[in-house]
């Protein structure tokens, strides 16, 4: 009866430990999950304020090309202009 009890004490205790390790081992597995999750956020929150930093000087540039455009359409009318006065005047 002795070692009856000894072999379920002795299973008690190797229980207790493979518990004990298997929560150590998770717990450090989920911190190290935790900080490639961070990490990966941190990557990708800098490459969408990269992008969106594109966005806007592309925004900025489009408005520039309109202006612009719209600059040589009035010169082209002032030339046409003066190109059909000069014939006028011939």
């Amino acid at each position: 009866m002795d070692e009856a009890i000894a072999v379920v004490i002795a299973s008690v205790v190797t229980g207790i430990c493979a518990i004990i390790v298997g929560l150590i081992n998770s717990h450090i597995q989920a911190n190290a999950t935790r900080k490639l999750i961070e990490y990966k956020i941190e990557e990708l929150t800098k490459r969408v304020e990269k992008h969106n930093n594109v966005v806007d000087r592309t925004y900025e540039l489009e408005k520039i090309v309109r202006l612009h455009e719209e600059q040589i359409d009035v010169a082209n009318h002032r030339l046409k202009d003066l190109e059909d006065a000069e014939k006028e005047k011939r």
